[in-house]
């Protein structure tokens, strides 16, 4: 069997997503005073928007 689809060809295929991918990390104090952590990747448009972003427990 010969193959189909060459590896240029599975390039091609894919759609190029001009949004930046970021790490979101958000520290907060919890009820017994220790600092917790929460961390999220988000895609932005532009880096200004990452001021914007609210991450909530």
């Amino acid at each position: 069997m010969a193959k189909q689809q060459t590896f240029g060809d599975k390039l091609k295929k894919k759609a190029v997503d001009s949004r930046i991918n970021v790490k979101i990390i958000k520290g907060f104090r919890s009820d017994k005073g220790s600092i917790k952590f929460v961390e999220r990747f988000v895609k932005v448009n532009d880096l200004a928007e990452v001021d914007k972003i609210d991450i909530s427990k």
